[in-house]
């Protein structure tokens, strides 16, 4: 389905995946790159930046189920969201200011917290944006769009930080323009979700909101310890997702530990949103033949194959470039999926609320799964042991996924 066949508010709503996928498309591919040249010589980027996630994740992962229940009150949905998305911008254009690691890091922590965070609204707002019946074809519409409009931008970034030097533009300053390019894009494609989604699902204002807050996330607990369909499914998204998250967000860093030159990292994580992109669309039409459940225990199973295949085979860049192409084909299906099936099964008023807790076992798993891969890397010396370590959560997802009832 085209955007143009879409309504305004689908349209709207998938737009700013395009948006936030810049940054993600950033901070996977050149930013790691760039922080390498402000690390100590001989230090891993793997281990630093494995930590600096961690940390991002961990926050947000602590602030969010509150968040969310007070976004869930009347009107406050979209204040969250213009809050997160305008301090992040304002985070991801000051990463060229600092000239140490440590700066570096503690404002990519911030940038990167805001960006999460808003994608934990913007995910709410689906049950805004259209009807349940199409919650897996408009997901998987936001996620393909995602991937490739963010390579308009990133494109952008790669002509003045690679081919900068040609014109007199260094490096470091094509950089800075970088962060400034995607920026302008993320805000830019978050006007038409605030200009036209608006929060039809709430929760009216109660009269003591800080009781209120903590008596609603105390009731959603035990709602989904109660609802046994739901437990599995968070159980088996906190499991495959971690992951997927660490795939995405070490990948380069991995890359440039085992020696890869940095220009094949770039293009080749670019060759993935360009697969990704009819993939996702594919995934939602496949689910509507075949159910939501199993597509996702087909992409569960594929990237536990995938990170067998980066642990044990991949060594130079042509193995990275099969490896870029293989996420490609399940990344959007298994984010996409995962955020619709979630839609259905939560009550839409609390949508906020739930997908705070939806986001603690997603961020908790990327707290493991980078933790891990950094710790492994640490103690062995070799990065293929760090990646190797998340496979089991694959398993682990797989097992859970299996056993969730289909009514």
């Amino acid at each position: 389905m085209a955007l143009g066949k879409m309504t305004k508010q689908e349209r709207s709503w998938v737009l700013y995946d395009m948006g936030n996928s810049a940054f993600i498309m950033l901070a996977t591919a050149l930013i790691p790159v760039y922080f390498k040249t402000l690390v100590e010589p001989g230090s891993s980027v793997v281990v630093a930046w494995g930590y600096a996630e961690t940390i991002a994740s961990l926050l947000l992962a602590l602030a969010m189920p509150i968040l969310g229940s007070l976004a869930d009150l009347k009107g406050n949905k979209k204040k969250f969201f213009i809050g997160t998305v305008g301090t992040g911008a304002i985070a991801l254009a000051a990463l060229g200011i600092p000239g140490t690691a440590l700066a570096f890091l503690v404002i990519y922590v911030i940038a990167s917290i805001m960006l999460n965070g808003s994608m934990v609204f913007y995910d709410a707002f689906l049950v805004d944006a259209t009807s349940e019946e199409r919650y897996d074809e408009v997901s998987s519409q936001g996620y393909a769009w995602g991937y490739i409009g963010s390579c308009i931008p990133f494109i952008a970034c790669l002509l003045v930080v690679l081919g900068g030097p040609a014109v007199g533009i260094s490096m470091d300053v094509g950089m800075k323009l970088a962060f400034l390019i995607t920026a302008v894009w993320w805000v830019a494609f978050s006007i038409p979700l605030i200009r036209n989604v608006h929060q039809t699902h709430y929760k009216e204002r109660a009269t003591n909101l800080l009781r209120d807050t903590f008596s609603g996330l105390g009731r959603t607990i035990k709602r989904i310890f109660k609802d046994r369909k739901l437990r599995l499914f968070m159980l088996a998204f906190f499991c495959y997702i971690d992951g997927v998250h660490t795939i995405i967000k070490m990948s380069t860093s991995y890359g440039t530990d085992l020696g890869i030159d940095s220009t094949q990292l770039v293009l080749a994580l670019l060759m993935t949103q360009f697969v990704a992109f009819p993939s996702a669309l594919v995934y939602g039409r496949l689910s509507a033949k075949f159910g939501t459940k199993r597509m996702l225990l087909v992409a569960v199973a594929a990237y536990f194959c995938i990170t067998l295949f980066a642990a044990f085979f991949m060594r130079e860049a042509p193995q990275f470039w099969i490896l870029a192409i293989c996420v490609g084909l399940f990344q959007g299906g298994i984010q996409a999926l995962s955020r619709s099936e979630f839609s259905k099964l939560i009550p839409k008023e609390h949508a906020n609320e739930y997908y705070g807790f939806f986001d603690i076992f997603g961020k908790y798993a990327a707290v493991l799964g980078t933790l891990l891969v950094s710790v492994f890397t640490q103690i062995t010396g070799n990065p293929s042991v760090g990646v190797l370590s998340i496979a089991v959560l694959f398993v682990a997802g797989f097992v859970l996924l299996w056993k969730m009832p289909e009514k």
